[in-house]
């Protein structure tokens, strides 16, 4: 499994760049100013940070990243299922649903899904 941890800030700043992008780097200060309160030296020190860390790419003023959002979701949802529920799918989804109640849409989906990874 690659390691794809990211603190609370670069998530949100991932989810900026991965809205926008390809996006110019003062377009990106400009956003992470209006939407996270960033200065702009904030926002290149954590865009150099990320692209030493192999996430982002920064080439000409074009900022891309190199890993997807869907990655990141895997991999945090890996790490909560082993740590908080011993890898246990179906003890997370009894906590998760314990107080919800689905609609029938999303009944269906999650059925659908179940019948797919168990062929």
């Amino acid at each position: 499994m690659e390691e794809f941890k990211l603190f609370d800030a670069e998530f949100k700043f991932l989810d900026i760049i991965w809205k926008l992008e390809p996006v110019n780097s003062t377009e990106l200060a400009k956003e992470c100013l209006k939407k996270l309160g960033w200065k702009k030296s904030t926002t290149y020190t954590m865009l150099r940070k990320l692209s030493e860390r192999g996430i982002l790419k920064n080439k000409n003023a074009t900022v891309i990243s190199l890993i997807k959002r869907e990655q990141v979701q895997k991999y945090e949802s890996e790490i909560l299922l082993k740590k908080s529920f011993d890898n246990s799918l179906p003890a997370f989804l009894a906590a998760f649903l314990q107080d919800k109640k689905l609609t029938r849409q999303e009944a269906e989906e999650i059925k659908k899904m179940i019948e797919e990874a168990s062929q």
